[in-house]
């Protein structure tokens, strides 16, 4: 077993219509629920690629602990969730900003990759490179 405290968040699809969006009572229109941004992990735990980011969303989660939630859905067993967002290949990561639409990005993204669309799409800042 591991001992290491998990940073990232399991959501079930109870958990999401309470923290992310209630797609139930407003299936039109996105409206996200939570306090800070978030970053959706959709994974299985048969998916190697998902095998391999997990450490990486983890220390990210660490990083960013004031900033955003890092939350994970099992697709096995939140398959509803999986179906209402389209979800056809893992991992899939869907990135929700506070009063914006939300962004999905596919794959199993380097941690370089991940912090920028953290910083371009969650905290709304640019990466200056000097």
């Amino acid at each position: 077993m591991e001992t290491a405290t998990k940073n990232t968040i399991h959501l079930t699809k109870e958990d999401f219509l309470n923290k992310v969006a209630n797609y139930e009572k407003n299936p039109q229109q996105w409206e996200y629920l939570g306090d800070k941004p978030c970053l959706i992990d959709f994974y299985a735990d048969w998916c190697g690629p998902c095998k391999a980011i997990a450490p990486v969303l983890e220390e990210l989660a660490r990083e960013y602990k004031d900033d955003i939630y890092i939350y994970k859905i099992d697709t096995e067993a939140e398959q509803e969730l999986a179906g209402v967002f389209g979800i056809t290949s893992i991992p899939s990561l869907l990135f929700c900003p506070v009063g914006e639409a939300p962004q999905m990005a596919r794959g199993a993204l380097p941690k370089a990759t991940l912090k920028q669309a953290i910083h371009e799409i969650l905290l709304k800042k640019q990466e200056t490179t000097s």
